[in-house]
Formats: C-alpha cells, sequence, structure tokens
C-alpha cells in the first residue's frame, strides 16, 4: 500500500474494522474516566492523525520560519509544502484507510485547496499594496537573509537602510503634500482596503527591522559602527510613513474614532472559503437563507410583544429588556444563576453526556474596556468574559455596553459559551480527535453547534419568561443578521456603514454595539465567520432532523458523536455520523435547507 513518503517511519497506515458505530463508550465522562472506554475510543482513532498531526506542525513551522506576511520567500516555501502534501496524498491508498482516516483524506485535500488558493490571494494583494510599499524587498531580505544564517555585509546593510530611509521619507512627503498632476498622468485613487494592508505591511516591517537590528546591535561592532545610524533613521521614518498613511489616505485624525477598514474577498475569495467548508449554496443563496430566517424572527418578536404589552411595536418591547439590567457589580451573579439553570436544564434532558469535571472548572473574567471595542459581548471559553461598563468609559458607552448586556440578553448566551457551547467544545476537543481542531479550524463547527443549542432550547420552551425570549430572539436575529451583513460586505455590496445601519434598524442593536460588531467582522473575522452561526446550526438541526427524529439515533447518541468527532465541516459531520460511502473525490452536494424563497 501507499503511504506519505516522508513519513513512512512514523505512520503506519492500520487498517481497522470498518465500523460505523459512533455510540460514546459508557462510562468515558465518569470523574475520573472509564480508562476501558478510553481505551476503546482510540481502537476507533484515525489512521491519518499522525498525518495531520505532522501536516499542521510543519506548517505552523514554516509560517514561523518565514514570518513576513506577503513575501514571496514566504508564499514560495509554503506553496512548495502544501504542494508536496497534495501530490504525496493523491498517492495514498484511499481505500485502504479506516473510516475516520478518510475523513480526514478528504478534509486534508480540502485544506491544501484552499491553502493553496490564499496564497494566490496573498500574491494579487501584494501586488496592489506594492506601490506603497516599493521597499518592501530591500527590507524583508534583510531578515530573510539572516533567517538563511547568510553571513553579513554590513556596510551593504547601511547603504540598503540609508536608502530605505530616504526613499521612506519622499513617500511621507507625497502623501503629505502631493504633486499636481494633469489628468493624464493621475495616480489612480488608492481604495481603503489598500491602504489599510500597507499600513500594517508598514508597521509590521518596522517590527520586524527592530528584531533584526537587535540581533546585531551592540554584539556586532562592524554592524553597529556601520548601520546604527541608518536603523535609527529608518525606523523614524517607518512610523512617520504609517502614521501618513493612516491620516491621508484613510481619514483618520488624531482625536478621531478609527474607520471600520476591512480587507473583502470578494467573489473568488467566498468561492474558495465556501469550498473548504463543503457548503453547496452560493453567496446569494446564502443571503436568501439569512433574510427568510430574520424574517421569522421578527414575526416571532411581534408575538413575544404583544404578550408584553408593546403590541406589534417588538423594539419598544426590546428597549424594555435593555433596561433590565442589574446595578454595576451585579452582572457576574446574573450570569451564575443563567448558567446553573441552564446546565440543570440541559443536563434533566438527558440529551448529552456532560461531563462533571467540565462543569466544576470554568471561571468568569470581565471583558476590558478596549476589548468591548471589538467584542461589546460575552465570549466564553473556559475562562469565559463578561462585557459590561466600567467606570473609565463615557456616560453613553456605558448606558450602551449595559443595555446591550442585560441578563436577559446573556440568557441564551450563557450556554452558548460555556456548556454546551464552546467551553465543553474545547474540554472535548483536547481530549478526543484533538489533531482535527488544527486542521479544521471551521466556524461551522464551533460557532454552528453553539448556536444550534440557541435552536433546540428554543423549540423546547427553555426561557423563563418573556424578557428571556426576547433575548434569545435578539441573538437569532443578530445571527440571521450577520449572514446577510457579512456576506454582502465580502462581496463588496455593502460599506461598513451600511452594515452599521442594518444591524441597528432590523435587530435594535446599540450603534456603538452594532460599529464594534461590524469592526470586528470586517478587520479581524474570516469572510464565512459571522455567517457560520446561522449557517452552521442550521445544518446540525437538519443533520438532526436526519438521523434523530428518523429513529436511527437518539439524542445522546447524536450529540455525544458530532462532539467525540472532532471539528470538521458538518457535511462530514453527516458522513461519519450515518456510515454514507466515502471517495477520494468526495465533493460537497448536501441542500440542507429546505427551501429558499424567490425574492
Amino acid at each position: 500500500m501507499k503511504k506519505l513518503g516522508c513519513l513512512v517511519a512514523v505512520l503506519p497506515i492500520v487498517a481497522f474494522a470498518q465500523s460505523t458505530n459512533v455510540d460514546a463508550p459508557a462510562g468515558w465522562a465518569d470523574d475520573p474516566p472509564s480508562l476501558t472506554s478510553l481505551v476503546q475510543i482510540a481502537r476507533t482513532e484515525s489512521s491519518l492523525r499522525l498525518a495531520i498531526t505532522r501536516y499542521t506542525q510543519d506548517i505552523a513551522a514554516v509560517e514561523r520560519r518565514y514570518p513576513v506576511p506577503y513575501s514571496p520567500a514566504r508564499i514560495a516555501r509554503l506553496r512548495q509544502l502544501h504542494e508536496g502534501w497534495r501530490k504525496q496524498l493523491a498517492a495514498l491508498d484511499f481505500a485502504a484507510l479506516d473510516r475516520e482516516g478518510q475523513l480526514d483524506y478528504i478534509a486534508l485535500r480540502n485544506r491544501i485547496a484552499y491553502a493553496l488558493d490564499r496564497l494566490r490571494l496573498d500574491e494579487a494583494r501584494a501586488a496592489q499594496m506594492r506601490p506603497l510599499v516599493p521597499f518592501f524587498d530591500d527590507l524583508r531580505l534583510l531578515q530573510e537573509n539572516r533567517f538563511d544564517r547568510k553571513p553579513i555585509d554590513a556596510r551593504a546593510v547601511a547603504t540598503t537602510l540609508d536608502r530605505v530611509a530616504k526613499q521612506v521619507v519622499e513617500l511621507t512627503h507625497a502623501l503629505k503634500e502631493p504633486p499636481a498632476a494633469d489628468a493624464k498622468n493621475r495616480a489612480k485613487p488608492v481604495s481603503g482596503a489598500v491602504a489599510a494592508r500597507a499600513e500594517d505591511q508598514v508597521r509590521r516591517l518596522k517590527e520586524m527591522l527592530a528584531d533584526f537590528h537587535a540581533y546585531y546591535d551592540g554584539y556586532d561592532p562592524n554592524y553597529t559602527w556601520w548601520a546604527r545610524k541608518p536603523w535609527t533613521e529608518t525606523d523614524a521614518a517607518l512610523q512617520v510613513y504609517a502614521d501618513a498613511i493612516r491620516t491621508e489616505l484613510l481619514g483618520v485624525k488624531p482625536g478621531t474614532k478609527a474607520p471600520i477598514l476591512g480587507d473583502p474577498v470578494l467573489a473568488d475569495g467566498l468561492r474558495a472559503d465556501l469550498a473548504v467548508e463543503m457548503i453547496p449554496y452560493d453567496p446569494k443563496e446564502l443571503i436568501a437563507i439569512g433574510e427568510q430566517e430574520l424574517a421569522w424572527v421578527e414575526t416571532q418578536f411581534r408575538v413575544v410583544s404583544r404578550r408584553m404589552g408593546y403590541g406589534d411595536d417588538w423594539k419598544a418591547a426590546l428597549e424594555h429588556t435593555k433596561d433590565l439590567a442589574p446595578p454595576p457589580g451585579g452582572a457576574p451573579a446574573a450570569i451564575f444563576d443563567i448558567a446553573s439553570y441552564s446546565e440543570d436544564y440541559i443536563a434533566k434532558q438527558h440529551s448529552i453526556t456532560l461531563a462533571p469535571l467540565a462543569r466544576e472548572i470554568w471561571r468568569l473574567a470581565m471583558q476590558t474596556p478596549d476589548r468591548q471595542l471589538i467584542n461589546p459581548f460575552f465570549t466564553g471559553g473556559e475562562t469565559t468574559r463578561l462585557s459590561y461598563p466600567t467606570d473609565t468609559m463615557s456616560f453613553d458607552d456605558r448606558l450602551m455596553s449595559q443595555r446591550g448586556n442585560t441578563p436577559h440578553f446573556n440568557f441564551p448566551t450563557v450556554q452558548h459559551e460555556i456548556v454546551p457551547g464552546h467551553h465543553y467544545q474545547k474540554f472535548m476537543r483536547d481530549r478526543f480527535n484533538s489533531h482535527r481542531g488544527p486542521l479544521n479550524d471551521t466556524p461551522f463547527w464551533t460557532e454552528g453547534w453553539a448556536f444550534y443549542w440557541e435552536l433546540r432550547l428554543w423549540d423546547v420552551d427553555f426561557a423563563r419568561n418573556d424578557p428571556d425570549r426576547m433575548g434569545m430572539l435578539f441573538w437569532r436575529a443578530h445571527r440571521a443578521a450577520r449572514i446577510v451583513f457579512s456576506l454582502n460586505y465580502q462581496l463588496g455590496n455593502w460599506t461598513p456603514q451600511q452594515c452599521v445601519d442594518f444591524l441597528v434598524a432590523r435587530v435594535g442593536h446599540e450603534r456603538a454595539n452594532a460599529e464594534a460588531e461590524v469592526r470586528r467582522s470586517v478587520m479581524a473575522a474570516p469572510p464565512l465567520y459571522q455567517a457560520a452561526y446561522m449557517l452552521g446550526a442550521l445544518q446540525l438541526r437538519s443533520l438532526h432532523k436526519e438521523l434523530v427524529e428518523s429513529g436511527r439515533m437518539t439524542d445522546a447518541q447524536f450529540h455525544d458523536a458530532v462532539l467525540l468527532g472532532g471539528p470538521m465541516p458538518i457535511e462530514l459531520v453527516r458522513a461519519r455520523l450515518s456510515g454514507a460511502p466515502l471517495d477520494a473525490g468526495m465533493r460537497s452536494s448536501w441542500r440542507f435547507y429546505d427551501s429558499i424563497k424567490s425574492r
């Protein structure tokens, strides 16, 4: 049987029994766990586990070795590594792998294709910002030659630094006092996305150059004599130039709030992201799904609003719910109450096996004011962070933070972030099929799972009262709106300001919170991340209907199997749990949404 050539010594391909039994062994969640059950799980681990671990570690190592973003050396080395893995994977005997190995094969094949596509995007983006950073190669080669262990020519380095310092000063002057140009020779305007990318690149080059300088300065007398002064001048010039890009091209003036600027991937980029996530819908169809889900929530808003005495004015009912926030210092106690209620409620349903240790170890911390500018809400994990106003915020920002984090808004997100949501996901991911986490960093599994529980708990009337229901609907509207605004932004259809206005008008966000949400979405999150919450949840809901409501699995079998399998595109989860045949060329085909209404 063919193997991954370079891994012959470390990658035995063991042919396990082909089984579709995904039941969790009895006792695996005991405290301490049953060793017999853990041995049983280990016998069904993927035959590609070592290969996946090797791949993710190799890629991470090369990225550390070539740390300069957009560097041709980095891109070339990563492309070589990915292409090598693709060739070795294609030579592997797919039929000889156990079922878990076949799932990993498909996921690895997709991830390599995606990585190669992203490298092509990096090359295109580098070319776009080249006119703003013409000195890029001069500076990145200093560090790369050092990492290549080449001897240094101190005089040549000083010459390079002197030339770059003068060039950067000229570029800065041209930004601040642009020369008059006739219509024929007038330079094309630079987009905000390209300018923001260039500013970030200049600041990264400055940091890289400081690291390069610190390696030699004072340790190599020849370098110090030649290069210390030109390095100082270059360092200062880069700082001034980055600030000039920010003020002159991005319009960020001292004392003003920075604009929301991202870097949309457009239609071609979204195609690659949808392919690696195994989503067979195009962006237009996904936006239609978001709109349909948002319309459903708006109908439910009116139902609850009427019961609360506000008629069809659901925004008035939402405003009332926002005003039910606890006083300063009272928010943690409310979170602890919700956590106890939700964990006990879910445990009594017997719909998932909950490890006692996971419930014991999570802790609460407060979100810093600076962090609330990017994430104004609740964030999860073993250390879960709560956004709530502090005395350092402006009066308006305090009110918005308080109103946006009322306990009734936190009600559905406590279980989303803690148990059985993100904290419990990580607890399980660290213990079972941990090799899949670095490979399949998919929000459709991660965020989709957490939001799936919000959908499920709504269906079983989890809420304690109508303000809780308003909170649950608020977040459901928020996740539907994320599909609409994030994909319209990534396609280039909407500006960040249009996204903010949409959240305020259609979801009822406080404006500051809407701005923070959009800032996070377009500046920090991958292209499909925000859409993945609801889309991943809808996939899991559809899969639950297919496997549980049909009687093929119990609730506990289904939920335990999803977590024990580890993160992967939900279509692969479906294949894993259903026992469907697999082949090396498997492509996405699962239309998980019942119907998309034409607009």
